[in-house]
């Protein structure tokens, strides 16, 4: 694996893959672009371990892991503002483009239901959940939110998924080597992050009425 991916991560167009793919995916939510963070930083990590064992070491992969990591962000947080701003000018047409997916619309009533109940904090939550990004973006154009009551979160949620994507195929790298199967692990931890947000953010059950029984009217026989 690191001979076939490790050149990619040298090659300066895997940054602008990576990027364009983190872009995008607030449109397109079925873009792997967890995963291409995830293999890059494996990548990364097992290829800093093998040089550091080389006689005379030198370890240039910590720029390369800053440098992902400033793309993931930046990307994460201008894709953000860009589905926000056009949202905000086309909202019907975006609004019909929610109603007509069952999967973002089935995202959106969770993700309503839980942005009543906590607010800023939950768009973070909504980051790491499927199709989360996409309905917290468009549906705060849509809403008409203002600016200072979405971009900061969004900010922060960039961040810490950014984050823990990065770290999550870094660590595996290092423990385990540049190879498919740490790749693959790191993956899983990603994918296992994106679950237990998806049940966090599910809408709490409502309680039926319960039927409580009238007293009888003493005058009625």
């Amino acid at each position: 694996m690191q001979e076939t991916l490790g050149v990619l991560l040298y090659a300066p167009w895997i940054y602008v893959v990576v990027a364009a793919s983190i872009l995008l995916d607030v449109f397109v939510p079925l873009l792997p672009s967890g995963a291409l963070v995830v293999t890059a930083a494996a990548v990364a990590a097992g290829t800093a371990v093998d040089v550091a064992a080389l006689p005379s070491p030198t370890n240039p992969h910590l720029p390369q892991i800053f440098l992902l990591g400033a793309c993931a962000i930046t990307a994460s947080f201008l894709g953000d503002l860009l589905a926000y701003a056009l949202a905000l000018r086309g909202g019907r047409r975006f609004g019909g483009a929610i109603a007509r997916s069952r999967r973002l619309s089935a995202a959106q009533e969770r993700l309503d239901s839980a942005l009543r109940r906590g607010g800023g904090p939950l768009v973070v939550l909504a980051r790491f959940a499927p199709a989360g990004r996409a309905v917290v973006s468009l549906g705060a154009g849509v809403s008409r939110r203002r600016k200072r009551e979405f971009l900061p979160w969004s900010a922060l949620a960039a961040v810490v998924w950014t984050g823990y994507s990065v770290g999550v195929g870094y660590l595996g790298g290092q423990l385990l080597g540049a190879s498919w199967f740490s790749t693959g692990l790191s993956v899983v931890a990603l994918l296992a992050a994106g679950v237990v947000a998806a049940r966090l953010l599910r809408p709490e059950p409502t309680a039926e009425p319960i039927a409580v029984p009238l007293p009888a009217d003493p005058g009625v026989s």
